[in-house]
């Protein structure tokens, strides 16, 4: 992968960077979505000297810690390994990947936060390290970031959109005005080859490169593959059988009308019992979503829910794409119906951008009275159900939960479809492509809706 690709994070370690005060860094994430190129760049461009150690290709280095965790011996034991290293004071970071290979490591950092000569930053796979073990060690003594495969914001970046054009995408939501037919098309364009593509940053970076598809699909296909590996090599104290069961049923389940997912459909005498810790697992790893049944449509979210009853998603809705048929990329980029499963993967995609904004997924399904909803999220002061419409169908749900009095906690809402920016004077329709400012917008407009009608 050639194509330097402007993230998120390369903000958030300028940032770090200029706190006197910083702490060693832990960048936690999947497998492959860019956090050892992006930790490179930062480092080359910052630094005198780096010294970048991979604990999985260089498993010698696993005994630098063996004498102690006193930052000198750390040093000697560096030097012994590779004498060509330089230890510059306030020059020199030293950049530890695959964290998860070398538990040690993670108790080294209270001891260069204490020494203060030396930056340092981590790096981490979600597959197969425990960090609620490692965030254990040293606690007080390092920060955490959580890093995500691209999201549209970072796709529009590498496509050659600016910051200023995203802004003013943000301005005609705020002022809630309509953007172009050309606006919508193009961008809508756009977000379905983003859709298609996913944001695995290798893929990415081949589709900018060929200006086309061409090779994506092939790179998709084997990363489905390293992660049904990893799921072998990783998984511990579970069966590997049943969680790459799991991991193989989702797109079927999310083919079903309600997406729920079922234990007890996965196989003959398949017991929810015997599946217990496999979905947190790939959830751990990075590699699904779970969105969460609420049991009522109030809050609070996180008490109100029930653990059993969940939708899973893929993190990356290009991955989903990828291990459906061969075609499915070419029906898509032909906007052709795929029925269901065309719900399907925008529901997947909008839970995935809820999600890199910091979001935790829950929806709601009652049989009496009859309502369901995608998605929900919150503010400061209320419950916010988010409909996301494949078509232009009904909103007799929304509408129900927005009925005066009903719901106390629900005093908008929001829908997502093929439609432009609007307010009905009760809930707001944006398209799709608009869902990674949602956040931003619901903190800002939140304030301006509560203020008009207080």
């Amino acid at each position: 992968m050639n194509t330097l690709l402007k993230r998120k994070v390369d903000t958030y370690l300028t940032i770090w960077k200029k706190n006197p005060d910083r702490k060693p860094l832990i960048i936690k994430g999947a497998r492959q979505i860019g956090k050892t190129r992006s930790i490179e760049w930062f480092a080359s461009q910052n630094y005198k000297s780096v010294i970048q150690i991979n604990f999985v290709e260089q498993t010698k280095y696993r005994e630098i810690f063996n004498d102690g965790f006193e930052v000198d011996s750390i040093l000697k034991n560096i030097s012994l390994l590779n004498p060509e290293f330089k230890f510059i004071p306030g020059e020199t970071i030293f950049f530890f990947d695959e964290l998860q290979a070398c538990p040690n490591c993670a108790t080294s950092l209270k001891f260069f936060k204490l020494d203060g000569r030396f930056d340092v930053i981590c790096s981490g796979s979600l597959m197969g390290i425990s960090y609620k073990e490692i965030e254990s060690n040293s606690v007080g003594y390092k920060e955490d970031y959580e890093m995500h495969s691209m999201d549209f914001e970072e796709f529009l970046w590498a496509k050659g959109y600016s910051e200023e054009f995203i802004d003013g995408l943000y301005a005609q939501m705020i002022e809630l005005k309509p953007l172009s037919a050309l606006q919508m098309d193009t961008l809508m364009e756009l977000f379905r080859d983003y859709v298609i593509i996913g944001g695995m940053p290798e893929v990415v970076a081949t589709y900018i490169r060929n200006k086309n598809f061409s090779g994506t699909l092939a790179i998709q296909r084997q990363l489905l593959k390293d992660y049904e590996e990893d799921i072998t090599k990783y998984v511990e104290g579970l069966d590997k059988a049943k969680v790459k069961a799991v991991y193989n049923h989702i797109s079927t389940f999310l083919a079903k009308e309600n997406k729920r997912f079922q234990i007890t459909k996965i196989g003959k005498n398949a017991r929810n019992r015997d599946y217990i810790g496999c979905v947190e697992w790939l959830a751990d790893a990075g590699v699904v979503n779970i969105c969460y049944c609420i049991n009522q449509p109030e809050l609070p979210l996180k008490g109100n829910y029930d653990p059993k009853l969940y939708k899973i998603y893929f993190k990356d809705t290009g991955l989903l794409i990828a291990s459906l048929d061969e075609e499915a990329q070419e029906d898509l980029r032909a906007n052709k119906n795929l029925g269901t499963y065309k719900g399907a993967i925008y529901e997947n995609i909008v839970g995935d951008m809820l999600v890199k904004q910091g979001y935790q997924l829950y929806y709601y399904n009652s049989d009496k009275p009859s309502l369901e909803m995608d998605f929900f999220v919150r503010d400061a002061d209320s419950l916010i159900p988010v409909e996301v419409k494949a078509t232009d169908g009904a909103t007799a749900s929304l509408n129900n939960l927005l009925k005066e009095n009903k719901y106390p906690d629900i005093k908008y809402g929001v829908k997502l479809g093929y439609k432009n920016i609007g307010f009905n004077g009760k809930f707001y329709t944006f398209p799709y492509f608009l869902t990674f400012l949602l956040k931003r917008f619901i903190s800002e407009r939140g304030k301006i809706f509560y203020s008009v009608n207080s």
